[in-house]
């Protein structure tokens, strides 16, 4: 039953049968056939059949709740029962906006001195796909905004507010201000995150609150490729302070801050409520928790 329901987790998530059975490693009819047993253990059609996947019945959709539970419940104790034997092991899946990536080692770091036997993967993605693997099982933990826009049902973990700053090389319009409006930092050519990124939709809200609309020259989904079009002296970005400073920028490149508005945004560790959680989430928030009460601001 486990077996099929993670099974069943992986079609809904792909939407595809072949798709599902090559990410789960196994043929399609398999697939297929699993499906089936299980609607006919449960006495319910599970998947709106024709000639590709159309969905999930209502059934289907209520049983996918009960099936991530499950499983995720039936991960715990397997994890509970390795760590009882062999201490803490296995591996933790991390997902990051681009704006949190800088900070990541400053959690894995101290958590893998402590406990050696753990590994990680680490993957840059926007806010509202981390919330989709979270409830997929697809990954452990998340970094990501904690206000702005729904989380749903997770445990979070509060590590820094975000402050704005105008980069852009020395000689460059602004370069020897301590300070620049909004308005001002909209009139210049500048390079930022793809629109699909919660950054970037935070920026255009607090240019739209100076009154201006901002269009880009260059997008991108990689804080390092706006770092290094900033480089060239042709760019300019807006970046959080915190991001800005992680880089080591040379002498040749000047940190301004933004006002009017100063706003600040709140980013934090986030993980599937549930309880209890994985020995290894469990020691993941802690070691947030150790973190947040050292401040990164």
């Amino acid at each position: 039953m486990i077996e099929k329901l993670e099974y069943f987790i992986a079609l809904a998530r792909e939407k595809h049968f072949a798709r599902a059975a090559e990410e789960i490693g196994i043929s399609q009819p398999t697939l297929s056939a699993a499906i089936r047993q299980l609607e006919d253990q449960l006495g319910v059609m599970l998947v709106v059949r024709g000639s590709r996947f159309q969905g999930l019945t209502p059934e289907g959709q209520r049983v996918l709740e009960w099936a991530r539970r499950i499983v995720g419940d039936t991960r715990t104790m397997r994890e509970e029962m390795r760590a009882a034997r062999k201490g803490l092991s296995g591996h933790i899946r991390i997902a990051a906006i681009p704006t949190t990536l800088a900070m990541v080692p400053r959690i894995t770091a101290p958590f893998q001195e402590k406990h050696p036997d753990v590994t990680f993967s680490i993957v840059s993605t926007t806010s509202i796909k981390i919330l989709g693997l979270l409830e997929n099982l697809e990954i452990d933990a998340g970094l990501t905004y904690l206000e702005n826009e729904p989380l749903g049902r997770v445990t979070s973990v509060p590590l820094l507010h975000e402050h704005y700053c105008l980069i852009t090389a020395r000689g460059n319009t602004f370069s020897d201000r301590e300070t620049v409006t909004w308005q001002e930092a909209g009139s210049i050519r500048l390079c930022l995150l793809t629109a699909d990124m919660q950054n970037r939709r935070i920026i255009n809200r607090h240019f739209a609150e100076a009154g201006v609309t901002v269009e880009p020259s260059l997008e991108a989904n990689s804080m390092i490729v706006l770092f290094s079009h900033v480089r060239t002296g042709r760019w300019s970005s807006i970046m959080p302070r915190n991001v800005a400073k992680s880089f080591g920028f040379p002498d040749e490149i000047s940190i301004v801050s933004l006002v009017d508005p100063e706003p600040h945004h709140t980013v934090g560790l986030v993980a599937t409520h549930r309880e209890p959680f994985t020995p290894l989430v469990s020691a993941l928030l802690h070691e947030a928790r150790v973190l947040a009460e050292k401040g990164m601001d």
